[in-house]
């Protein structure tokens, strides 16, 4: 498929879907810019080359009904601020008038589209609908990579009408350039870390990087069930019952895989679920009655910390522990910060999901890896291996 940099968007009505799905506060403020600043290389680039770009976003879960409280209206005045010219807004997108208002566009306009999710035929991924939205425009820019695991009108049945005339937008390149470095072109050795709560939550993730990387580091609630599951007294620490015979199969699996497999070799244990608690630290097979681990320990960090700094290519997907808390961010943080220094050193780092995307922010750690994806639930999905009905349209 051909890339953005690849066409001359000069003249172009360029429909742009992008992911403006951004928190507010009580008062309508963006608390978190983040999704909007990533696709603004894109939006710049089509102001730049002269283009009438017509931006298409969802927000929240309006279910497809006008809700007033899912508008997309404070993000258009954010939009115009950080552009720094007006904005065109459509309220109806299919009303008559909205097709005026974006022909009426000259070279270097923006115009954003009112919520898609206003419309039921949106998520159903109705063609009749993405048909219509289609008229907008005389071609087709997916710059939604947070979006791109859904099969909704705007981000995959679309492309469809615009058979040669679609591509990704540079934020969309980046993910999917940056992903294909961890599954397939990056330097050996692959160190995937993978942590947070549950293992049933990162079964299939598991499962696909077993055949992808040389390293797997387990971290975070999850590796209390693998701990269990080889025998070790793990007190009152989160445990799945019901996966202790899966993770002893994945443990298989990553032999018959040749992947190094690197679990907690000690704990950092509280007296229950609290900043406050009694706290101490254990070997991580013989964890005290009444104490849970919810932190790795000063040897674990250790060994971690060398295997990622010996890396060349590393994924990280969830915290080593309960890092909301500041009693339990050190090993985190501390994972967080060899990472950083990994990548200062010439390995390549991707940071994904969204408790590592709070962890790397929370620790000034953004500006130190190679990328951080922008995408949650679609992040996810990748790493499973399923196909993203966002990319598969356009590839």
């Amino acid at each position: 498929m051909k890339n953005f940099n690849d066409f001359n968007f000069s003249g172009k009505a360029v429909l742009l879907r992008v992911d403006f799905n951004v928190p507010l506060d009580e008062h309508q403020n963006i608390t978190d810019d983040t999704r909007i600043m990533a696709s603004m290389p894109t939006i710049n680039a089509l102001v730049a080359q002269g283009a009438k770009t017509i931006i298409m976003a969802h927000f929240g879960r309006p279910k497809g009904k006008v809700n007033p409280e899912f508008s997309l209206k404070p993000v258009h005045g954010y939009l115009e601020k950080v552009l720094g010219k007006p904005v065109k807004y459509v309220d109806n997108i299919l009303d008559e008038s909205a097709l005026s208002e974006v022909r009426s566009m000259i070279p270097g306009d923006v115009t954003l589209l009112e919520n898609v999710r206003f419309y039921a035929e949106e998520e159903a991924g109705d063609r009749d609908f993405a048909q219509k939205l289609a008229k907008f425009g005389d071609f087709y820019i997916n710059d939604a990579f947070g979006a791109a695991h859904r099969a909704h009108a705007s981000t995959a049945v679309i492309a469809e009408f615009f058979k040669n005339n679609a591509c990704f937008g540079l934020l969309m390149g980046d993910e999917v350039a940056s992903l294909d470095k961890i599954f397939n072109s990056g330097q050996k050795p692959v160190t995937a870390l993978v942590g947070g709560a549950k293992v049933s939550s990162k079964i299939d993730i598991l499962k696909n990087l077993l055949s992808k990387v040389d390293r797997l580091i387990i971290g975070g609630g999850m590796a209390y069930t693998f701990l269990k599951a080889q025998g070790g007294k793990i007190g009152n620490s989160l445990v799945e019952e019901d996966r202790l015979q899966l993770a002893l199969e994945i443990l298989e699996a990553a032999k018959t895989n040749n992947v190094q497999v690197y679990l907690p070799v000690d704990s950092h244990n509280s007296s229950a679920f609290s900043n406050d608690a009694e706290r101490s630290f254990s070997p991580a097979l013989e964890i005290p009655d009444g104490m849970m681990g919810l932190d790795i320990g000063p040897k674990t960090i250790a060994q971690y910390a060398e295997a990622i700094k010996t890396s060349k290519t590393i994924l990280w997907n969830g915290p080593m522990g309960v890092f909301e808390m500041s009693s339990f961010e050190n090993g985190t943080r501390e994972i967080g910060q060899a990472i950083a220094e990994a990548t200062a050193n010439g390995a390549f780092s991707l940071v994904g999901g969204g408790d590592s995307v709070a962890a790397v922010k929370q620790f000034d750690l953004s500006d130190k890896v190679s990328y951080v994806s922008t995408g949650g639930g679609a992040m996810l999905e990748y790493l499973e291996g399923k196909v993203l009905p966002g990319i598969a349209a356009i590839v």
